[in-house]
């Protein structure tokens, strides 16, 4: 079993604080790395329901604020639909994918998880008037 950190970046560079789950695999595709991650960041906020979600992906029916999305209807998130936008924004582009200095850019390619292996999800800014 092993710390995997999960680290986001935007292309402006701002870079949040690194947070971690463990893995007990030693492999594992990048499609069940983002499920994980979704599901794990998606408890948190319904077990403490702050007024700011901080996720990989903005949820439907929310906004976007300044230091994540604020919910306009119900309080709470739903981790599989959560999962599913954050795997429809990965293959439209909406983030990419970092383990190390490596892009991985299938979400069936699987990802060796050595100690400390740390994976970085870089989401696109769109540009101003492109």
């Amino acid at each position: 079993m092993g710390m995997v950190t999960f680290v986001d970046e935007t292309t402006s560079g701002d870079r949040g604080a690194g947070w971690g789950i463990e893995i007990a695999e030693e492999r594992l595709a990048l499609r069940e790395l983002i499920r994980r991650r979704v599901f794990q960041e998606v408890a948190e906020y319904n077990a403490r329901t702050p007024g700011v979600f901080q996720g990989l992906v903005q949820p439907r029916d929310a906004e976007r604020v300044l230091n994540g999305y604020a919910l306009r209807t119900s309080r709470r998130i739903d981790s599989e639909v959560q999962t599913e936008l954050a795997l429809k924004a990965f293959a439209g582009n909406g983030f990419l994918v970092l383990v190390g200095d490596r892009q991985v850019t299938e979400l069936d390619e699987e990802i060796e998880l050595v100690l400390g292996t740390e994976v970085t999800f870089l989401k696109l800014v769109a540009l101003v008037g492109g």
